[in-house]
């Protein structure tokens, strides 16, 4: 078994999970100021009846953007930019697989009318929470190919506690030999990294999942307007009242979105897989995937 170089000390751990706390406790107050704010600027007594603006992922495919869209709301109603940490499957510096319990928590943890986002699996209890009434949940998806190259430069030049972060760097020389990696997964670790259509599969189910609309982060390069009179009509559609014409709300949206303000933004392009894949690239992901591009609607068939 591959170890990864992590501090168990608990004298080190204990201090962490108070700090994180204390984190959260924070946050939490300075949502509450911002709740009244959002109240007494669009004069409400309370919240009942707004929608909270969910916006899950698959990791490194266009989170940011779309939660910097969906914060663009609170100009337009009470909507409120939560400011909570993400929502998420595994502990980023420990990768360690969180309990169904422990992300229900966080959810529960929202409010009517909150902005907030996570990557999580279409598991039932996931899934039946984010369908019911008082949410309007997003779920954006890219092309896997370029999900792991942008996974590669994530990790290495990014993010210093990802749990494969010394790893990258320690015991893979260069781009191509951690990209593999970011194809294959990495078995034998103390923690789990699957190949990229593992990876791929417990998001699967939020495609054919009613109430919750499906978004490409390439149509959002390619046709943003379109895409953001979308998410404005679902936002709507399930309560959120909306007092300003279709065309300014797009516009308030688009310019609240700013790639630049990401922690994890690098290019924002689309189709970059093509100069990054070698010949052994494509036949490693070829072969790992089978036929996760035609599910996506990225490929036809093999032959690419």
């Amino acid at each position: 078994m591959v170890k990864l170089a992590q501090n168990k000390s608990p004298l080190i751990i204990l201090p962490r999970v108070a700090r994180k706390s204390l984190e959260l406790q924070a946050r939490l107050v300075r949502r509450t100021i911002r709740r009244f704010a959002q109240k007494t600027r669009f004069k409400r007594f309370d919240l009942k009846g707004m929608p909270v603006l969910f916006a899950n992922s698959f990791p490194k495919s266009g989170t940011h953007l779309l939660t910097q869209a969906l914060q663009g709301f609170t100009q337009l109603g009470p909507a409120i930019d939560s400011g909570l940490p993400a929502v998420v499957m595994y502990e980023g510096d420990s990768g360690r697989t969180r309990a169904v319990h422990e992300i229900l928590e966080d959810l529960h943890r929202l409010l009517p009318g909150d902005i907030a986002y996570g990557h999580l699996h279409a598991i039932p209890e996931v899934v039946e929470f984010l369908r019911q009434d008082g949410f309007a949940t997003y779920f954006i998806l890219r092309d896997p190919r370029d999900v792991v190259i942008s996974h590669v430069h994530y990790v290495t030049d990014l993010a210093p506690r990802h749990a494969l972060h010394r790893y990258y760097l320690d015991n893979l020389p260069d781009f191509d030999e951690r990209l593999k990696i970011s194809i294959l997964g990495l078995p034998g670790i103390d923690f789990d990294f699957p190949n990229i259509r593992q990876r791929f599969e417990p998001f699967l189910g939020w495609m054919d999942c009613p109430d919750v609309m499906i978004l490409h982060f390439e149509d959002f390069v390619a046709d943003r307007k379109s895409v953001l009179g979308k998410v404005v009509d679902f936002a709507v559609k399930k309560g959120f009242p909306l007092n300003v014409d279709s065309e300014e709300t797009v516009r308030i949206l688009e310019n609240n979105i700013n790639p630049q303000r990401s922690p994890t933004f690098r290019s924002g392009k689309t189709g970059g897989w093509r100069s990054q894949f070698n010949p052994e690239h494509k036949r490693l992901f070829k072969d790992i995937s089978g036929d996760l591009l035609i599910t996506l609607g990225y490929e036809k068939d093999n032959d690419w």
